[in-house]
């Protein structure tokens, strides 16, 4: 069974979509694209097979912080 995008690549499965995952099954982040932090939870999700993108994930410097 392949965990994520990376396992895929390596088994040479070049169209692989992870398994769809509930929202809440992972967190959204305040990091801004493009900044060392938002790469490093990116990647993270990459590992663990999760989708890259949160649909509450801070995508602009405008976007209002979460409490």
């Amino acid at each position: 069974m392949l965990n994520s995008v990376l396992d895929a690549i390596k088994s040479g499965i070049w169209d692989f979509e992870p398994e769809h995952q509930q929202s809440d099954a992972y967190d959204p982040t305040d990091a801004l694209p493009g900044t060392d932090e938002k790469l490093t939870i990116l990647a993270e999700r990459v590992r663990q097979g999760l989708p890259l993108w949160h649909p509450s994930d801070r995508i602009t410097f405008n976007d209002r912080l979460r409490d």
